[in-house]
């Protein structure tokens, strides 16, 4: 059985790349995130870009596949203004 796990964009790599390597040596098959502007819930706390989170993922794992459960079609500027 390949079991899959979802880490929210929410943490500082500083964090978030401990969260990463950890689902990796719990043995998921995968660890998806989720690519929206922001939730209601998290709307006055960080929320990270899933394709920056995904690189950063990919650098500090080795097996883990890696994706996304909803890639949103929106404009973006690689600019923050």
């Amino acid at each position: 059985m390949r079991l899959s796990t979802v880490i929210l964009p929410i943490h500082r790599w500083s964090e978030g790349q401990q969260i990463w390597q950890r689902a990796e040596e719990l043995g998921f098959h995968a660890a998806y995130t989720y690519d929206h502007l922001t939730w209601r819930s998290f709307q006055n706390d960080p929320w990270f870009g899933a394709v920056p989170t995904l690189t950063a993922a990919a650098c500090a794992t080795e097996l883990l596949r890696l994706g996304t459960l909803v890639t949103s079609v929106k404009p973006r500027s690689p600019i923050t203004a």
